[in-house]
């Protein structure tokens, strides 16, 4: 299997932070024997000194033409959404994106992507605190405000800041796995696991917890226990609190209800077990306590827009070889 070109754009005043991202990743993973390398190349529109942030000065020796050979191209955070896109990037992307190339926009990169057109009846996200200018400023892109990374057909955008991680450590998950996915976050000491579909952090005023706060912990104990019934007042006792102080408690903690998170882990433990074993989607429903393969299908189907067995089998038969289907990526 050939190696996986990679071109990361870089501009004045890009972010140290969500510069370094594919790096982080790409760079770090350990893939399984027979799987492609990752090559990054870093590229400007005027090869060169660039200025971060920070004020850190980059070097970057390749310009826009890296675009041409790679089979993935990042734009990481735009430095002002206000600030369109120069013609010469537009022109680069529109070009890789007809001959096929994964297109990904972090964060305010994803403005890029919609001045190029790129976002043009497709589903995107960007930071939530600018998501009234995006709306405004690509009203023929399929808005998806509150989610951390979404994909339609080779474009993806994700969410602010940490997302940027979320959304690449994906795209290793969906080529070579959970395990390998997860041994890499554990280098990163990243979680390995965050719902493309969860909310985003949007600003709300900081919950003080007491000190002997068991919600991560409780965490832990229900994903051990997906395939029993759980309730709220099941989680509630556990954690030893009222329904209502928990209920609150963990809505503060996650983002999302307990009946969305639980229904999230049991499809991300439903695609550990069709990538990793043979078991039946019958055995595989119990097994994570959606209790009937029908349920698992509709979950399956709200969730990831496919079925566990389109799943099992494009996962198997074509990790790299084709274009995400189009689909929220929450896995």
């Amino acid at each position: 299997m050939s190696d996986v070109e990679i071109a990361v754009l870089a501009f004045e005043g890009i972010s140290l932070f969500h510069f370094s991202v594919p790096g982080l990743v790409f760079g770090t993973s350990e893939n399984p024997p027979g799987s492609p390398r990752y090559n990054l190349t870093y590229c400007t529109l005027t090869p060169g000194s660039v200025s971060s942030d920070q004020g850190v000065m980059i070097e970057v020796r390749d310009g826009l033409e890296a675009m041409e050979q790679a089979d993935i191209i990042i734009i990481p955070a735009w430095e002002n959404a206000e600030l369109p896109a120069p013609a010469e990037l537009i022109s680069a992307l529109q070009l890789a994106h007809a001959q096929g190339s994964l297109i990904v926009g972090l964060c305010l990169g994803a403005f890029v992507l919609g001045d190029a057109g790129l976002l043009d009846g497709r589903e995107a996200t960007t930071h939530w605190a600018v998501r009234d200018m995006f709306a405004q400023r690509f009203p023929q892109a399929v808005f998806r405000p509150d989610v951390l990374y979404v994909a339609d057909d080779n474009i993806i955008t994700s969410a602010g800041t940490v997302a940027a991680i979320d959304c690449c450590l994906h795209l290793i998950r969906q080529r070579h796995g959970f395990e390998t996915a997860n041994h890499l976050a554990r280098m990163l000491v990243t979680p390995p696991h965050r719902q493309g579909g969860q909310a985003q952090y949007i600003e709300r005023p900081v919950q003080q917890l007491s000190s002997d706060n068991r919600l991560p912990g409780l965490l832990e104990w229900a994903r051990d226990k997906l395939s029993q019934p759980l309730s709220v007042d099941t989680l509630a006792d556990e954690a030893n609190m009222s329904r209502r102080t928990f209920t609150r408690r963990f809505r503060d903690m996650t983002g999302t209800t307990v009946s969305q998170w639980l229904n999230a882990e049991r499809v991300a433990r439903a695609q550990h077990l069709l990538e990793t074993t043979d078991l039946s989607i019958e055995r595989i429903s119990a097994d994570v306590g959606f209790g009937t393969a029908l349920s698992l299908r509709q979950h399956f189907s709200t969730q990831l827009g496919t079925s566990p067995s389109n799943y099992r089998r494009t996962f198997r038969d074509s990790r790299f070889d084709e274009p995400a289907d189009k689909a929220t990526l929450m896995d």
